[in-house]
């Protein structure tokens, strides 16, 4: 996997928590700094998504239209012989 290196200025004894937390996981502090940064990246993709199907759910017609195809699905029987 391809990769880019960056300067970044952190506090010593926030430096120092990382490389505790690093030989406590028995990784290197590069992989530990990527690994926290993939998962940031990942929570604030998630939250996005969650808000943008949020706010797609919040459309009075769109709402309104799930609430019924799910009405129709409840009445709804199989036919004799083909209940899973």
């Amino acid at each position: 996997m391809p990769v880019t290196k960056f300067a970044l200025s952190v506090p010593e004894d926030v430096m120092q928590a990382v490389d505790r937390a690093a030989r406590a996981r028995g990784v290197t502090r590069s992989r530990l700094v990527s690994q926290v940064l993939a998962r940031v990246a990942r929570v604030t993709r998630d939250q996005e998504i969650s808000r943008r199907v949020d706010e797609a759910l919040s459309d009075p017609e769109l709402f309104e239209e799930q609430r019924s195809t799910a009405a129709d699905y409840r009445r709804m029987r199989p036919r004799a012989g083909t209940e899973w």
